[in-house]
């Protein structure tokens, strides 16, 4: 995965200098970004302080991780039912079900 260049306090500067300077361009062209770059970060980060935007990245990490315990967990549930009961196939016939 790439790495980011900038961190969130120094995208939230960007966003502030921008509303200062008032000229969106101009802006990108200071901190070498592209418009469409710096839209992007506005509609993440747009708003937010710095404890905001450490806030969200502790919340979206935590997420990750409970993402992948749900994931863990669900696979270890079908393999526990066995591969009879697991996604909704059925036993054959004259064999018992688990």
């Amino acid at each position: 995965m790439k790495r980011a260049r900038f961190s969130e306090e120094q995208i939230i500067g960007i966003l502030k200098a921008a509303e200062a300077v008032g000229n969106i361009r101009e802006a990108c062209r200071e901190n070498n970004i592209s418009e469409q770059t710096f839209y992007r970060w506005r509609r993440k980060f747009g708003g937010m302080e710095v404890s905001e935007a450490k806030k969200l990245r502790e919340l979206e990490r935590e997420n990750t991780e409970l993402k992948k315990m749900v994931s863990i967990g669900s696979s270890a549930c079908v393999l526990a039912r066995g591969p009879s009961m697991g996604m909704g196939l059925q036993a054959p016939a004259g064999m018992p079900r688990t």
